[in-house]
């Protein structure tokens, strides 16, 4: 029967048992775990010179070749721990090889935080016997936590999403599973492992048995740290929108001033690109517009020193410029079918064929506030109508720009008129105009429906923009 595994590799933290892990696996006749093969201060273990004759200085030229030495170790099913700021370089070659066993060890974050900080403080790493032991309190510091937390979490998440598009399957662990015969045994069955222990190694002691309030100095700041930590993610802003890439052929380049706009739709698309055509005295069209990525490295390539910027438009500025230019009329610049949908099945109060002499501000109010009702359920995933880019959040706009690289300025739209003349006479244009403003919507403004329940629906529905990007509540 061929073993399933080559070797192994156990996913750790400082201070979480992986030492007694350890021992633990070398108790087993046909398993050896050589440490911290892949810390960057040290191979194996600070005393250590070298693993099955791989010096430090040969890993650090070549970390696989260690990889490959452990792999080959006859009779002996061979791994090493791995924490989070070891060699990151052979992390994407064990995650991607279905022939490296994934030994995941968990512990509470808080309880490791508080024995790392103990072990700081009296030196003592790790304890044989009892009778020397020494004692220390953890200084609490609330920021280290947060960061070592995060850390944490980050490292866990990434080891999760690689398991699941690999198909693959990790063996979870958890400290208090440490002390028990039968998970450590069934560890051992799982690597495919014949041998089983009677009893665990009881060579490592554990440094600090008391209840973790009793080993801080500093309760009371620890307290009020974890009490400020949102464990369950409660303050999340959920998102259900799909992720939405980079929508490169939508980008806009200057054919002169190296200048690459990267547009959000529903913004002032049409007075930005006005402008960079000004800048270079070509017509919009004249613009480099509808690149692939290819082209789009092209010209960046072809264009060192350029800038590129975005720009944002007030979540109320731009839902209510959406509704008025593609919902409320009837005619070619509208979403037709989404228009007819939103009103025989939504019940929108749309006039049947656009605006008309009867239709003032009350029902134009009336008919932008059930459209509002209308984006929550559809920008959480509730509807079949498709949630399109100009009403989609900006945020999620910009994170779909990351995979090709962010804009380096991200400017507001109240701020073009100094900060676009501003970023062209850096790049050379000595006398840039001024963008046009865009125009008032029609048939009505909305400061002309403008009041506080609009105000509410609307700042709840881009809650994650106002947190995101500061905006303050609209005023007229």
């Amino acid at each position: 029967m061929t073993a399933a595994f080559d070797y192994f590799i156990v996913f750790a933290e400082m201070r979480t048992g992986s030492n007694f892990l350890e021992a633990n696996l070398n108790a087993f006749d046909g398993i050896t775990c050589h440490g911290e093969a892949f810390n960057p201060h040290f191979i194996g273990y600070p005393d250590r010179d070298n693993i099955l004759g791989v010096t430090e200085a040969m890993r650090e030229d070549n970390p696989g070749c260690l990889i490959s030495r452990i792999k080959s170790e006859s009779g002996e099913l061979g791994g090493f721990r791995y924490f989070h700021d070891h060699d990151p370089r052979i992390l994407q070659q064990a995650l991607d090889d279905p022939r490296c066993a994934k030994i995941i060890l968990t512990r509470n974050p808080l309880d490791s935080y508080v024995s790392w900080k103990i072990a700081q403080a009296t030196g003592q790493w790790k304890l044989t016997n009892v009778k020397r032991r020494k004692e220390a309190l953890a200084q609490f510091d609330s920021a280290e936590f947060s960061q070592h937390v995060e850390a944490l979490q980050d490292f866990q998440i990434t080891l999760l999403n690689h398991m699941q598009k690999a198909g693959q399957s990790p063996f979870y662990i958890a400290y208090e599973d440490l002390q028990s015969v039968e998970v450590m045994n069934g560890l051992a069955r799982w690597l495919g492992v014949e041998a089983q222990l009677e009893a665990l190694d009881d060579s490592l002691k554990r440094q600090n048995p008391a209840p973790v309030v009793s080993k801080v100095e500093n309760p009371k700041v620890m307290e009020e740290a974890l009490a400020g930590m949102d464990r369950f993610n409660l303050s999340r802003t959920p998102n259900f929108e799909p992720r939405r890439g980079p929508a490169v052929p939508n980008y806009v380049a200057g054919v002169v001033t190296p200048l690459l706009y990267l547009p959000i739709s529903g913004g002032p698309e049409a007075e930005v690109t006005a402008w960079m055509a000004g800048l270079d005295h070509v017509a919009p069209e004249g613009l480099i517009t509808g690149m692939n990525q290819k082209q789009l490295r092209q010209w960046k390539r072809g264009n060192p020193g350029f800038r590129s910027f975005t720009v944002l438009r007030h979540p109320a500025e731009r839902v209510h410029s959406v509704f008025c230019r593609r919902i409320l009329p009837k005619g070619q610049s509208g979403f037709g079918n989404i228009r007819e949908t939103l009103r025989q099945r939504f019940n929108l109060s749309l006039p049947k064929h656009g605006p008309d002499a009867s239709y003032g501000t009350a029902e134009h109010r009336k008919a932008f506030s059930q459209f509002l009702t209308f984006l929550q359920a559809n920008l959480a995933g509730q509807t079949s109508v498709r949630m399109d880019a100009e009403w989609a959040s900006q945020s999620q706009a910009l994170a779909g720009f990351a995979d090709l690289g962010p804009p380096d300025m991200v400017l507001r739209e109240d701020e073009l008129s100094t900060a676009l003349p501003d970023l062209a006479q850096r790049l050379g244009r000595a006398t840039p105009g001024q963008p046009d403003q865009a125009p008032v919507d029609l048939p009505f403004a909305l400061a002309e429906i403008w009041d506080g329940a609009l105000e509410k629906q609307i700042s709840k529905l881009y809650q994650r923009d106002y947190l995101n990007f500061g905006f303050s509540a609209w005023h007229p």
